[in-house]
């Protein structure tokens, strides 16, 4: 009997142990970063879209977005010749009809392709910053999900001599790590969704990310979470725990928008305005 309680013990303490490790080693963000006041704003999905002429992550959403007053958020990822283009599906068939990977045509092949029924085109990420300059903010977001850290010195290289004000996040932690480590003082974030719960399936990958494990290699500054998560367990004690601004998505309705701001979360919206 003595052996038995002795080994539920050592398993308490070990789980204890683990948590702590969990608590504050995986899981916890950096010691608070101070952002930019400006930064904390509603941000525009993919830009002040409207489906017609101005198509989501287009220069005419993005100048829309600029005339209104909203922050912008947009997705960036690299095609075959290198060039940092603001798009968001992997694939170009939704967007452009054309059934191609992005990665796959260079900026030259990428620029003649018409978003949706628009006039409007594929832009570079130089392209978006020489349109918008600096007068609102911008949330950009590094597609990949892999270990290749490539997009980021480009990105990097872009923004470099980029004034207005920006803030980087990523679904991969390994692109958020790559950042801060060129721009310790840039504002990064981590998005979060339950993938696990999401997709119905378990790998070593997908609980490590559903539950924030790798926030080691990100540290971020904020987390970003999908709306339906804003209650899940990593959410809580990143950001009522620890403090990391919270960001929110997709809000799509007026109640959702009052309710983030209620809550104190910083809404990326869609289909409102």
């Amino acid at each position: 009997m003595m052996i038995l309680i002795n080994i539920v013990v050592l398993l308490a303490i070990l789980a204890v142990i683990l948590f702590a490790i969990y608590l504050f080693i995986l899981v916890r963000p950096p010691k608070k970063t101070k952002p930019d006041p400006v930064l904390l704003c509603d941000y525009a999905h993919r830009g002040l879209h409207n489906g017609k002429d101005a198509p989501e992550n287009s220069l005419a959403a993005f100048e829309a977005a600029c005339r209104a007053g909203y922050g912008i958020e947009l997705d960036v990822q690299l095609s075959r010749d290198g060039k940092v283009m603001v798009f968001h599906d992997g694939t170009l068939v939704r967007m452009t009809g054309c059934n191609k990977k992005l990665c796959e045509l260079t900026a030259e092949e990428l620029s003649a392709l018409t978003l949706g029924d628009s006039d409007q085109t594929i832009p570079t990420f130089e392209e978006v910053l020489a349109l918008i300059d600096g007068r609102v903010p911008l949330l950009v977001e590094l597609k990949g999900s892999s270990l290749d850290t490539s997009l980021c010195p480009k990105v990097a290289e872009l923004l470099q001599n980029y004034k207005g004000p920006h803030c980087i996040e990523s679904f991969n932690p390994f692109l958020v790590g790559n950042m801060k480590k060129r721009f310790p003082n840039t504002f990064c974030g981590l998005l979060y969704a339950n993938d696990c719960k999401r997709k119905k399936k378990k790998t070593a990958l997908l609980l490590a990310l559903s539950a924030m494990a790798l926030n080691v290699v990100a540290r971020p500054d904020f987390i970003a979470f999908y709306k339906e998560d804003r209650d899940a367990l990593p959410v809580k004690i990143t950001t009522n725990f620890f403090g990391a601004p919270k960001f929110v998505w997709t809000v799509d309705t007026q109640e959702e928008l009052d309710t983030a701001h209620k809550n104190g979360e910083l809404p990326i919206f869609e289909n409102i305005f």
